[in-house]
């Protein structure tokens, strides 16, 4: 883990530590991140939605592997 320094809104701090019911700053910050991150990729993963072609049907997908069996 980095140590990093920088200077927030005290306002907007202490209104993302009511947000998302952290204890400390630091895991207020973390968890905005963490978000953040994950909206950005499920926003990439809806921009291919209909530009995947599947060759096999969801039942072979499921029940055709031998490995699982």
């Amino acid at each position: 883990m980095s140590r990093t320094s920088i200077t927030l809104p005290s306002a907007l701090v202490e209104e993302l530590m009511a947000e998302v019911n952290a204890r400390s700053k630091t895991d207020a910050v973390i968890t905005a991140i963490r978000d953040e991150i994950q909206q950005k990729k499920r926003e990439r993963i809806k921009t291919m939605a209909g530009k995947m072609e599947f060759t096999k049907s969801a039942d072979r997908l499921r029940h055709g592997d031998k490995r699982l069996g």
